[in-house]
């Protein structure tokens, strides 16, 4: 770790057999993951837990969010095949909660909404007693697309706000924040048996008061878990971290949120959408 982060920061990068075995199967089954795309700082964690987080429709994303590592450009068509393999993996690391995400795909007229589906679909064949987590783009608000994906039945439907509305011009600018809170309040609305989950990254110029806010918003959408975690600029041409958020300050977030009615919190600097999502069910 860079001794330019604060000692909180600062942990040692460790690699295990399991790692290396994670790495290739995904490069077999010829998966991404945004667990590389996006240069998730907990990568070597997970991937030696025997996890990952599948990144579904190719590793090129549609918008210019600042924050992301993920390539921006142009999209390649939508491997049909994509949802098998992924079922494939996720037999084969024996995964109990499967956790999907992908690139914004403002090319596709339903977002990837039917990808989603079949990728569920497949999994449950090969794994029916595994939960299934999936972690959306805003689907340009489609009500028909997300009732698509909430028909298969996820256990949990993610949509990170990613941080407050002030600052989405600058870092998000083909991004809406009250477009995402209502995939959130829809997806409540269409099937409120399944939890709905957001996350914000600290330390981006946000103040506390626009923190709150949010979480109030959060859960006037009927959210019912969500992930704090510290922004860490993946390279210096993405927008710059403007705060080191403590390890305090984080854990009286999670007081904070958890007595505004959030069912599942979990506040760390290293905390990301995906990390330990299977903690979600054995909280409740």
């Amino acid at each position: 770790m860079n001794s330019r982060f604060p000692e909180h920061l600062r942990r040692k990068t460790i690699h295990s057999g399991k790692t290396t075995m994670v790495e290739k199967l995904l490069s077999r089954l010829n998966l991404s993951t945004v667990c590389q795309s996006a240069r998730c700082p907990n990568r070597n964690e997970c991937y030696g837990h025997g996890t990952a987080t599948f990144l579904l429709m190719g590793d090129v994303c549609t918008r210019r969010c600042r924050f992301c590592a993920v390539k921006k450009g142009m999209t390649a068509p939508v491997d049909e095949s994509e949802p098998e393999r992924v079922a494939e993996a996720a037999f084969l690391l024996n995964l109990k909660h499967v956790v999907l995400t992908s690139v914004t795909r403002d090319d596709l007229a339903d977002g990837g909404a039917r990808h989603f589906k079949e990728t569920i679909i497949a999994i449950r064949k090969r794994l029916p007693d595994s939960t299934i987590e999936t972690l959306i783009p805003d689907l340009m608000g489609n009500a028909d697309a997300l009732q698509i994906i909430l028909s298969a039945h996820p256990d949990v439907l993610n949509h990170n706000v990613e941080t407050v509305p002030r600052l989405y011009h600058e870092i998000r600018p083909d991004a809406d924040y009250q477009r995402s809170l209502s995939i959130l309040r829809m997806s409540k609305a269409m099937a409120p048996e399944i939890a709905t989950k957001s996350g914000l990254m600290l330390g981006m110029g946000e103040t506390k008061e626009e923190i709150l806010s949010v979480l109030y918003d959060l859960r006037l959408q009927g959210c019912n878990a969500l992930t704090l975690g510290q922004y860490l600029a993946p390279t210096p041409k993405h927008y710059p971290v403007k705060e080191y958020i403590s390890p305090k300050t984080f854990d009286d977030w999670k007081g904070q949120a958890e007595a505004m009615g959030f069912q599942y919190v979990a506040s760390a600097p290293y905390v990301r959408s995906s990390y330990h999502a299977e903690q979600i069910f054995l909280k409740g």
